[in-house]
């Protein structure tokens, strides 16, 4: 997607540790035109995969997934990273560990928020290690629904997630694929 390339290269900045830091207009202060331009080409990828509902994670991917959602008809499901003394309900848990934050966090959805028998589309704002992915793709398969695809706005693809995503058999929609980050510069795959 042209117009997010386009954004990391004038507002990005790339620190160590190949992390690219886009909170400017991602996943800090959001741009709400380029949200909503992701969430409809989201929806245009997955426009024929029949999904019943996005599922995300707390606090970066919501925006993302909201216009997707948005964009496809369907509601948003975010997992939250911790448990809140409303949660007193039956609910799918899964351990994702943070590569940014350096951090695990069980992660959990409500079961009656992710009913059994749906279609799922997982939206996420970055795409490393695929730890998130995987661990939203764990509380699909706990609900007995299916992972109808995985998109991602940002997709590190020389870390580990992109192959293990693809190995594992996931439908896999990055919006930029960046091959690295070397000498403190963004290098987009075409």
């Amino acid at each position: 997607m042209e117009e997010l390339k386009r954004k990391i290269r004038e507002e990005g900045i790339v620190l160590p540790g190949n992390v690219l830091k886009v909170d400017s207009f991602l996943n800090h202060q959001i741009d709400p035109e380029l949200a909503m331009a992701m969430g409809r080409e989201i929806a245009r990828r997955f426009g024929g995969a029949a999904v019943d509902r996005v599922l995300t994670v707390e606090a970066s991917g919501i925006a993302i997934g909201l216009a997707a959602a948005y964009a496809l008809h369907v509601p948003l499901v975010f997992a939250k990273k911790s448990k809140s003394v409303l949660m007193t309900e039956g609910a799918y848990t899964a351990a994702v560990y943070s590569y940014t934050k350096k951090t695990e966090n069980q992660i959990s959805v409500l079961k009656r928020f992710l009913p059994a028998g749906e279609s799922v589309l997982i939206v996420d704002d970055f795409l490393a290690n695929g730890e998130a992915a995987l661990g939203m793709a764990s509380l699909v398969r706990q609900a007995g629904s299916r992972t109808a695809g995985i998109a991602v706005a940002v997709d590190k693809a020389f870390q580990a997630g992109h192959d293990r995503l693809l190995a594992d058999g996931y439908r896999l929609e990055s919006l930029a694929v960046i091959d690295s980050l070397d000498g403190g510069t963004v290098h987009f795959r075409e």
